[in-house]
């Protein structure tokens, strides 16, 4: 389900998000040159191609700008060079980052698939590390959601509201959104601990050693796949990157952050990953009645205990200052420099 755990936002009309046709954004390099494939089903029979195989070489290939409609799910486009019906109700757009792909889905009102695609994404593994670009992955979002919206022919200004999943990597911004390196090789592209890198089981243990209360929510301890021993692996052994970083984010939380501008957090990702206290946060949901108020599912104690205490300035503001359910709406829309990236068009 493309939208149960993500937060959505949209509204009347995301603006700036029409932003004209072409195609700006290249994300081809010399070891990857295939970036966006495509599916349709003709005869039975899949035929696959991509944004780099010659037209002639594409099987059944239909001419634009008149794809259209989806028949199955997943990953799989059925395309006619007949005109499409006109649309009522709402557009909304699903996006999924894994561990090697982004994908994009257009779906209707009805829970409809209409058009997807997908684009890869570069990856580092040396061992047990393994690590990403939030760039890149960016690039493959906005080359995933412009190609599954020409195939369901769906315009920009069409699409009511956004739901991003991913994998449960930890993103490193400064206080500008650039990204810093959490990698021994100091590569600044290389800002992301991929969910399945290893590298903090030291840390992990230690945590443990403590034996928290908090452990009590999250099957009694932490693997190195969380985030808090991947954060204590930095702050022991990048310093530098350390004192740099000024958001630590789960990649779905980058991922609405980079869209909107908003850095409020998925109660989703905060529980499963980084402790955050679900039910402390939903008891005080019952008795303030707002999903704007600040987060107060950190246990302090917990980050203190581990070395991480400073992690608690700002009113936790570099984990998480606004917690709020998958859903709920954020910021206006896309933000001028989303718009101007073309996640739409």
């Amino acid at each position: 389900n493309y939208l149960s755990n993500t937060l959505l936002f949209g509204g009347e009309r995301n603006r700036g998000i029409n932003g004209g046709g072409r195609r700006i954004i290249n994300l081809t390099t010399p070891k990857n040159q295939e970036r966006v494939k495509y599916q349709s089903m003709s005869a039975g029979k899949k035929e696959v191609w991509s944004d780099t195989t010659p037209l002639l070489h594409r099987k059944n290939s239909p001419p634009p700008p008149s794809y259209h409609s989806s028949s199955s799910f997943p990953f799989t486009v059925d395309m006619s060079s007949s005109s499409s019906p006109r649309r009522t109700g709402s557009i909304f757009l699903g996006v999924d980052v894994g561990t090697s792909s982004a994908r994009a889905g257009v779906f209707d009102d009805k829970g409809k698939l209409l058009g997807t695609a997908s684009s890869p994404i570069q990856i580092w593994k040396e061992g047990d590390i393994v690590e990403q670009s939030s760039t890149d992955i960016w690039h493959a979002v906005c080359a995933s959601v412009k190609s599954a919206c020409s195939l369901a022919n769906v315009a920009g200004h069409e699409v009511t509201g956004i739901g991003f999943a991913a994998t449960c990597s930890l993103v490193a911004v400064d206080s500008d959104g650039a990204p810093v390196t959490v990698s021994w090789s100091g590569d600044s592209r290389r800002n992301v601990i991929v969910w399945m890198d290893h590298r903090a089981v030291k840390q992990a243990e230690k945590i443990n050693s403590f034996n928290s209360p908090v452990l009590q929510y999250c099957g009694g301890a932490v693997s190195p796949e969380m985030q808090p021993p991947k954060l204590l692996w930095v702050k022991e052994n990048l310093p530098e990157s350390w004192s740099m970083v000024f958001r630590w984010m789960d990649l779905s939380d980058w991922l609405s952050y980079r869209a909107t501008g908003d850095d409020t957090r998925s109660l989703c990702t905060t529980v499963c990953k980084w402790t955050y206290l679900g039910h402390a946060h939903m008891q005080q949901m019952k008795e303030k009645n707002s999903r704007d108020m600040e987060a107060c599912g950190w246990d302090d104690d917990f980050w203190e205990e581990i070395g991480l205490g400073d992690l608690l300035e700002g009113h936790h503001a570099k984990i998480g200052r606004s917690v709020a359910l998958p859903g709920h709406s954020l910021g206006s829309g896309l933000t001028p420099a989303a718009a101007k990236a073309r996640i739409l068009y």
